[in-house]
């Protein structure tokens, strides 16, 4: 059974950092895209960092320098490290999972596979 949980999230004053990580089961996870996504109450989906089966990262212009995506695929995991949060950081983050097809990371929602349940981030100012 394909698994994606998520763990790390909490609430943080603005400028603070959280390490969220996802750890994923039931495929061969070492094939996949994964990438991290958020939604804020009301807004849309966002994907936030990806990272390919190679280790090839892309970032949203927003959180580019402050967010970095890793994976270990021993462990099946994929973390995102972010930093200088904001208060529009604020969301649901979700870690999802695509068969890496095409060689390069992604951060379009609609052609993943798999998805988590999700970790909340709250950044206060």
């Amino acid at each position: 059974r394909v698994q994606l949980v998520e763990s790390g999230g909490g609430a943080v004053q603005s400028g603070g950092s959280l390490r969220l990580s996802c750890t994923a089961s039931g495929f061969y996870f070492s094939r996949y895209c994964m990438t991290w996504f958020r939604q804020a109450p009301g807004q849309e989906r966002e994907g936030v960092a990806g990272i390919d089966s190679r280790g090839h990262t892309i970032y949203t212009d927003s959180v580019q320098g402050r967010f970095t995506i890793s994976r270990d695929n021993d462990k099946t995991t994929v973390d995102l490290e972010m930093n200088s949060l904001k208060p529009e950081d604020t969301a649901m983050y979700y870690c999802a999972a695509m068969e890496d097809y095409r060689g390069s990371p992604s951060l379009s929602g609609g052609q993943f596979d798999y998805w988590g349940q999700g970790t909340q981030v709250t950044v206060s100012s």
